[in-house]
């Protein structure tokens, strides 16, 4: 795959994302205005500032479902239908410098926005040092992934960039509530906690708990060494996810509009 080549269409997708003030606002003002949201609420003044983190990690979590996942769909899709990805196809690109290149600028404001999230909640929430950085780290390069695979998964069965806020529903409404409840849920039978622990931003989320706090906030935190065999878990189901989308993505993605 060329740098180069990824780049340019990177570059090409970024100058369209800058001319819409609305993804501009939300991308670069709402981290903000959440952040000080949480901070000035109160809701981690019981729990310090391992609560703080535990919210932090969850606001990761949330961006790469919307500056990720679903932006990427709606690009995916309105691309496709404007036979622009016919047309990059037809050229020197391959197919995955195409998907890496329009799916940069997401990731770049993404990024950005989990600075603002970490920063701002080292600032104004006190948070603590993570325990295993690398750990950390795992977990938000692995959910980008993971988002952008959806994604691409998700354009398949999206037919208009209008319809894509019914089609992924299902994945924002999933992550959103059972990610976020699976650690909390401990009198839950086994059933339901596995397939919750098994959504694909839950072990993205625990990645990040454990690399931060060394623990997901079920049990006592462990230090950097000893946090990796409960990292093993969401590392597996982590990568079963990215092998399954990147064959689903490899068979079923389309590049022309269905007539």
């Amino acid at each position: 795959m060329s740098t180069v080549k990824v780049r340019s269409v990177g570059l090409a997708e970024l100058k369209l994302f800058g001319r819409n003030r609305s993804a501009m606002f939300s991308a670069l003002a709402v981290p903000l205005i959440i952040a000080a949201a949480v901070s000035t609420s109160g809701i981690t003044s019981d729990g310090g500032a391992s609560a703080a983190a535990l919210v932090v990690t969850a606001l990761l979590g949330y961006v790469l479902l919307a500056a990720v996942y679903y932006n990427l769909v709606t690009a995916y899709v309105s691309r496709r239908e404007e036979l622009v990805l016919k047309r990059l196809r037809a050229g020197e690109l391959s197919d995955a410098a195409i998907l890496v290149g329009i799916a940069a600028p997401m990731v770049a404001v993404a990024t950005a926005q989990m600075v603002v999230f970490a920063g701002a909640g080292a600032i104004l929430l006190g948070l603590p040092a993570p325990v295993n950085v690398p750990l950390l780290l795992l977990g938000v390069i692995g959910g980008v992934v993971v988002f952008v695979l959806l994604a691409a998964a998700s354009a398949v069965v999206t037919r208009t960039t209008e319809s894509a806020q019914v089609t992924t529903l299902p994945v924002l409404l999933g992550c959103l509530i059972g990610s976020m409840l699976h650690p909390v849920l401990d009198d839950a039978p086994a059933v339901v906690s596995a397939a919750l622990r098994a959504l694909p931003l839950s072990p993205v989320v625990d990645l990040m708990r454990l690399g931060w706090l060394g623990t997901t906030g079920e049990g006592t935190p462990a230090g950097f060494t000893a946090v990796l065999g409960d990292a093993l878990l969401p590392a597996a189901i982590l990568a079963a996810w990215i092998v399954a989308l990147l064959v689903a993505v490899r068979r079923g993605f389309r590049w022309e509009p269905r007539r």
